[in-house]
């Protein structure tokens, strides 16, 4: 149900969430741990150094895929939790 009042100047209009926005997450994911997984390896080829700069860039790829993913979470549901909260004042 869409109410026709107006905002109030001090709020911003949000748009809803939707899983669109959230359809690259997945891609973005992988890539991450792809590129730090080659990266890793790369480097132990040029330094002879068996599987350790690999493993290290599985964790630190995996670790900067979450938290970039844990960011976007967070900041989607704050928008949402702040559009449902405007909602809420626009039906009193």
């Amino acid at each position: 149900m869409k109410s026709d009042t107006p905002l109030t100047p001090d709020s911003k209009p949000t748009e809803p969430i939707n899983v669109g926005s959230f359809a690259g997450a997945g891609l973005q994911f992988a890539i991450t741990l792809v590129v730090f997984l080659f990266l890793g390896q790369w480097i132990d080829k040029k330094l002879g150094s068996s599987p350790v700069f690999l493993l290290a860039g599985v964790f630190i790829g995996g670790a900067g895929a979450f938290y970039s993913m844990y960011r976007k979470l967070t900041a989607a549901q704050k928008a949402d939790d702040e559009r449902r909260k405007i909602e809420r004042e626009r039906l009193k």
